[in-house]
């Protein structure tokens, strides 16, 4: 439902109903999409087609805010890959995150509690459920570090290097393909929309 999510509910008794807010901000994480391989405009009519509300593009890497009723991320992951392939003919493997739960990452800021280099990136990596066996951290490849890991999200540093996409390589190696990525900007901007 468009603007803002409160809506108006009679009691079952048909006397004066409550104001209440049963619809939540997500940002859907789509892993694998650039502008070679989806137009923004098309992931929007499919998030509304799908019976989302308030659809909006984040940058062109995959990120879809939108309003739905409350449930559980794992659910509205599921239904939008299966609008993905209804509309698009193909999915994305997709992770959902609620805004609110983002603007407490970003608030809570995992990486103040390292030294980070200056110049290195800082990379949130996200899975559908927290990891089920324990990591030694931090894990370090070729400056590609493991800094943390907190419930479902993985934080990352690595200082970048062309045609070495290595992080990406410790990731994978540590937490399977059935993940997405995105850089510390990127997340704090998914948070504010």
């Amino acid at each position: 439902m468009a603007g803002g999510g409160v809506r108006w509910n009679d009691d079952d008794a048909g006397g004066p109903g409550l104001w209440r807010n049963d619809v939540t901000r997500y940002v859907a994480f789509l892993r694998g999409v650039s502008p070679m391989n989806a137009k923004m405009a098309e992931l929007k009519r499919c998030f509304e087609a799908a019976g989302f509300d308030n659809v909006t593009t984040v940058l062109a890497s995959g990120n879809v805010a939108f309003d739905a009723r409350a449930g559980t991320e794992l659910a509205l992951a599921r239904r939008i890959e299966a609008a993905m392939t209804r509309d698009l003919d193909r999915a994305f493997y997709t992770i959902v995150r609620s805004t609110e739960a983002l603007r407490v990452l970003v608030a809570t800021d995992p990486y103040k509690a390292f030294r980070v280099p200056a110049g290195a990136k800082r990379v949130v990596t996200f899975l559908r459920e927290p990891p089920k066996a324990m990591v030694a951290l931090p894990a370090e490849v070729d400056g590609a570090r493991i800094l943390g890991i907190a419930g479902a999200e993985i934080f990352t540093a690595y200082v970048p290097q062309p045609g070495n996409p290595v992080f990406m390589r410790l990731i994978e190696k540590t937490f399977g393909g059935e993940v997405t990525t995105r850089t510390w900007d990127t997340v704090k901007k998914c948070a504010a929309v």
